[in-house]
């Protein structure tokens, strides 16, 4: 069984996770942080909202997202928190 999401992750929080994978901060506009990751194919982008706590709906898609691009499990991810 899979861990719950936790409830409290900002998204600095998240852009921290995300930096260990190798994703680097290529903008921020208002309060929406833009991160990108370059790949054989094509650099991967995502969009973090610099909330403070993320929803959960969002969270778990951005961490979905990433995860399927990165090749490791939600909870590989998670448990790097």
């Amino acid at each position: 069984m899979s861990p719950k999401l936790p409830r409290d992750i900002s998204g600095q929080q998240l852009v921290k996770l995300l930096s260990k994978y190798g994703y680097e901060v290529t903008r921020q506009k208002g309060s929406h942080i833009r991160v990108s990751k370059p790949f054989v194919n094509g650099d991967h982008h995502l969009t973090i909202p610099n909330h403070s706590p993320l929803k959960l709906g969002t969270f778990n898609s951005i961490l979905s997202e990433a995860s399927e691009k990165l090749k490791v499990s939600k909870d590989e991810l998670l448990n790097n928190l």
